[in-house]
């Protein structure tokens, strides 16, 4: 192996270990909670529809929840107030997740947990099988406007950058 093939193969494990750590918490705690919800509906109906409304609502508030805790901590520990922390954690959380969130949650994870649950039969299955087809695209658009935010300064360094993001009385 050549040493730009043991540089690439060495890249792309660092890279994978950085999205494990970026986002597993957060679905493993969006997981958890889309299973708890879609269950939990299923106590009323068996309407594919209803489990799959609570699984996604249920999986969204799990995956927010811990995804807005790590980019807090992660802007808090360099900006000089929490207000100024809180704003660039929205900023940066609707830079990310935006496009690929309002695309996710009116189209494509509705879609894949419906299909799921009707096709397979079983609510926990076809929720699981139905996240993992609407993660596949999530995850194409938002692992890019990751890279877009870094590229372009605004996850970097928040104290020196929070100077060029107006904020109305923000301090």
């Amino acid at each position: 192996m050549t040493a730009t093939a043991t540089d690439a193969a060495a890249t792309r494990r660092r890279g994978i270990l950085f999205w494990m750590r970026r986002y597993l918490p957060a679905e493993v705690a969006g997981t958890a909670l889309m299973l708890g919800a879609g269950l939990a509906v299923t106590l009323w109906t068996d309407s594919a529809a209803a489990v799959a409304l609570a699984a996604l609502l249920g999986e969204i508030v799990g995956f927010y929840a811990v995804l807005a805790v790590s980019v807090y901590l992660e802007q808090r520990s360099a900006a000089r107030s929490r207000r100024r922390a809180l704003a660039r954690t929205g900023m940066l959380l609707i830079a990310e997740f935006g496009a690929a969130e309002v695309l996710d949650t009116l189209l494509i994870r509705p879609i894949a947990l419906v299909g799921g649950v009707w096709l397979l039969g079983d609510p926990v299955w076809g929720l699981l099988v139905g996240k993992v087809v609407a993660d596949v695209v999530f995850y194409a658009i938002a692992a890019g406007a990751f890279t877009l935010t870094a590229r372009t300064g605004l996850r970097g360094r928040p104290a020196q950058r929070e100077k060029d993001i107006p904020l109305s009385r923000a301090g």
